[in-house]
């Protein structure tokens, strides 16, 4: 059973597509990096396969069940929304027993080694961005959830904050097994963790795959500019660049490349979902407006 699935799936909001015919499978146990632009549609994703929103067509599935229809199924799923929202007024002890209280299968020892540093007396509005977070993840992970789905959760950290939420992302799912689903435009964030990618442009799936597959399959070629034929062991040419006299391909492979005017290379997983994250055709140039002249004397 998928963790997370969804068939033909689309939300529009008003005349706009948020997302369109979506289909997708994740794989249990993985964390997947769910990349893509702003506006890509991952943080509608992750509000469906919540309950926060209805889809407009299609299907989605979390743990086998549907989020809007069986509610109860969100017992099993963690959620930090964008910013880690939380209520400010509350002290962290009162935050920490008030989701105790609210969620039947709750593991205070998780809790506990997460916000070791954390003084519990302190209101939630005087902690600082990174401790906020942690506490958010803390929360999440506290359910012992078999989902859990972050929403953009390095956004407001700065680098060495960023990088403790990952290492205490990474302890806690080591503890609970769970499957994880990473949304973020920013592809270092994925690259560090991720085994599984999403890539959503323009409201639906570009690429998807394990990250190995994904870096075995793709090839960069550099060579002398030319017509562009058929490459024997490229099955698509995904990318062109042109500099000067050279050529440079994002490719998909499926055999060597016996031509010995192309020098092989592999990709870096940053490299590659940013050549996918492009649009398909870059916009034409504008023409100038022609402006009469006028004499000033």
């Amino acid at each position: 059973m998928s963790p997370l699935a969804t068939h033909g799936l689309g939300k529009r909001f008003r005349r706009e597509w948020a997302l369109r015919d979506l289909t997708l499978e994740i794989p249990p146990g993985a964390i997947v990096g769910l990349a893509g632009p702003n506006a890509a549609g991952k943080s509608t994703l992750l509000a469906l396969a919540t309950g926060l929103l209805a889809p407009t067509e299609g299907t989605i599935s979390v743990l086998g069940r549907d989020p809007l229809r069986d509610p109860g199924v969100l017992a099993d799923v963690g959620y930090v929304a964008q910013g880690a929202p939380l209520y400010r007024s509350f002290r962290v002890a009162e935050t920490i027993e008030f989701v105790r209280r609210t969620n039947a299968r709750w593991d205070d020892e998780i809790v506990g080694e997460l916000l070791t540093r954390i003084d519990s007396s302190s209101r939630v509005a005087s902690l600082s961005e990174g401790d906020r977070a942690r506490l958010a993840l803390a929360l999440v992970l506290g359910k012992r959830p078999q989902l859990v789905l972050l929403d953009e959760p390095f956004a407001s950290l700065d680098p060495l904050a960023a990088r403790e939420l990952l290492q205490l992302l990474m302890d806690g799912v080591a503890e609970t097994g769970s499957t994880v689903v990473i949304a973020s435009h920013v592809v270092a964030d994925i690259e560090r963790v991720c085994d599984h990618i999403v890539l959503l442009t323009g409201g639906g799936v570009r690429l998807e795959g394990s990250v190995e597959e994904l870096l075995d399959t793709h090839r960069l070629l550099t060579g002398p500019r030319r017509p562009l034929g058929a490459i024997r062991g490229v099955r698509e040419v995904v990318r062109e660049r042109h500099s000067g006299r050279q050529l440079t391909l994002l490719t998909v492979v499926e055999g060597p490349i016996v031509d010995p005017s192309w020098t092989v290379e592999p990709v870096s997983l940053e490299d590659l979902l940013l050549a996918y994250m492009a649009p398909e055709r870059l916009p034409a140039p504008k023409t100038p407006e022609k402006v009469p002249l006028r004499w000033h004397g």
